[in-house]
This record gives structure tokens, sequence and C-alpha cells, in this order.
């Protein structure tokens, strides 16, 4: 591994970005999936990309890789413009770092982000929450987990990253209760806690043997290991699945761990709390990210619509609009 693409890869990993970066682990893992993905794809499968020179890096063939990751592993325009993004931050600091090679930096550089299109956010609304819960077994450990995660994702809004490497010292259960959220950017931030939820931490740190004060994760899986975000994913997805079958208006819904943190925010909506106060709470850096959920809830908008006067009025013999015959008067009432 004494090529230049393969040391500059080792010091970009282990000395750029965690030292003079500062980058999360999360940012790290997810610029290693990416360069481990193009660099697969350059070797073919079994190949061993050791041996690869810079040059074998052509803006050709990072296309020609961007394009197999939409039609052949089937990735949206978001996933695409991830997988770049780290392409380009790498091409950055090798262009810096060895000059000679700068030009051909540049030309991966230019490769432009594509265009996402925007699509409409899914969400839980109470009643389907309540119907996922209901299908649980928590006559099981591992039923009694999934209950406790699904609760626990749903009282925070937290991302699935930040819930499922929760430790125990990160709860405090006596009053005020709350818990501890590290999220994007090393950012922490407090969210409260539900009785309901309090109850059944205490008893699933009881079942696991772990103090309250221990730093232990909460959430494992059948091995003993600390649960992961995909293995969180296949719970709600499986218990999702279970409850389409009593619950219809899950069928047309695109359900994933982000949508149960979009209902947290549709939840609080509904309740009364203002935007700031769920921004924070989700630990959103600006409330303009907190304003889509306005758009989203379609029960607010109905009751403004409620609220509001009707432009026009059907009579009650026809059902025929009825024409006022001072356009004036009609104007000023609007």
């Amino acid at each position: 591994m004494n090529t230049t693409l393969a040391v500059s890869l080792q010091t970009f990993f282990l000395d750029y970005l965690p030292k003079q970066r500062a980058l999360s682990p999360h940012t790290r893992q997810s610029y290693r999936d990416s360069l481990k993905l193009l660099l697969a794809y350059l070797v073919g499968k079994g190949g061993d990309p050791s041996g690869l020179e810079v040059a074998t890096l052509t803006p050709e063939r990072v296309t020609t890789f961007l394009e197999y990751l939409e039609t052949t592993r089937h990735n949206g325009a978001g996933t695409r413009n991830v997988r770049l993004s780290a392409i380009h931050c790498f091409f950055r600091y090798l262009g810096a770092r060895h000059p000679e090679h700068l030009a051909h930096a540049q030309r991966i550089l230019s490769i432009p982000f594509k265009r996402a299109a925007s699509r409409e956010i899914h969400y839980l609304d109470l009643p389907e929450i309540q119907a996922v819960l209901k299908t649980i077994d928590r006559s099981t450990p591992l039923g009694r987990r999934d209950f406790l995660l699904l609760t626990l994702l749903f009282n925070t809004g937290g991302r699935i990253s930040e819930v499922v490497g929760l430790q125990a010292c990160d709860f405090r259960l006596n009053a005020p209760a709350h818990v501890l959220l590290r999220g994007k950017g090393r950012k922490e931030r407090t969210c409260p806690l539900w009785k309901e939820t309090i109850r059944l931490l205490r008893d699933s740190l009881a079942e696991q043997h772990i103090a309250p004060t221990a730093p232990s994760c909460v959430f494992r899986n059948h091995r003993g290991h600390q649960l992961t975000r995909f293995g969180a994913w296949f719970i709600l997805k499986n218990r999702v699945a279970h409850a389409t079958i009593r619950t219809p208006t899950l069928r047309h819904k695109r359900i994933h761990p982000h949508s149960v943190r979009h209902s947290t925010a549709i939840h609080l909506l509904r309740a009364g709390v203002d935007l700031s106060t769920i921004a924070h709470w989700l630990g959103h850096v600006s409330v303009n990210t907190t304003n889509k959920y306005i758009t989203l809830d379609l029960k607010t908008k109905a009751d403004a619509l409620s609220r509001a006067k009707p432009l026009v009025r059907t009579s009650k013999k026809g059902g025929r609009w009825r024409k006022d015959p001072n356009l004036i008067q009609w104007l000023e009432a609007l």
C-alpha cells in the first residue's frame, strides 16, 4: 500500500478527518463507505484496490460510478450527492497535499451535484403509532426492548443513531427526568421523558442488571452487542408491516426511523408547542428547518380552513353559486 492513492487515503482518514477537521465518527464512517464503494466498483468483485493510482480515478470513471449507484443500486439523487461529496472532500485534500495531482483533482471537483427532487415527508399519526406498538409481544426480552426503543424514539424525536447509542448514564430518571442526546456536529441537547418511558427504562435496566449510572449501552442485539441503526430500522419495518394488516392507512406511507422523528414534531405541533421549542427538542440549528412541519400537518391546515370564511356560498335550493350584486361589498368581506 505504497501508492500515492493508498497513502493519501490512510492519512485522509487517520489524520486529516479526525485531527485537522475534527469530524464526528458518523461523518468519517459515511466518507469511508462512499470511498470504499468507489474503489470496489473500480476493481470489480473480489479485486484488490491497493495498487490503484490516482490517474485511475478519472472524471469519466467517477461519473460512471455515480450512474451505477442510481441504476444498479437504485440510490436516489440525494444518496448520489452524499457519495460525491465524500469524493470531492478527498480530492480537495489530495490536491492540496500533492500539487502534482492538482489539475487532476480539479477535474474531479468539477463533477456537479445532481438536483434532487423534494419528496413528500411521511409521518405517523398517534393512532398509527399506537397500532405499531400494539403489535409487539412484550412477554419476551426482545419484545420489551423493541417496545422501549420505539417508545423512546417517539418520546424524544431523536435520530436513530442518537437513540441506539444511548448509555444508562445518559438518563436521569429522577425529577426532572430527561435524557442527554448527542446529535450532529457533537451538539448535545436534553429531552424530557414521559412517566411511561421512565417506568419502561427502570424495568429494562433492572432486567439487564445495569446500574442507572453505568456507561453501558441500553439497547443490545441478541448477541449482547450494541444495537445498530440498521437493526433498529429492521425492528421498525417489521412492526409497521404487522400493524398494516389492521391499520390500512399505513399501507401507503413510506415509513423509516426518521418518520418517527417527524411524527414527534407533528404531535408537539398539534399540542400547541411553539416552533422554537420543537426546534430545540429535535436539535435543529435553525427554526427554519422546523417550519416544514407546518406545511406537513393536514389537520392544522383543515382547522385553519374551517376558521376562515368561505369566499362564496352555495344557495340552499339548487346549490348554485350566489351572485353578490355589490362587488365592492364582496371584496370588503374577503
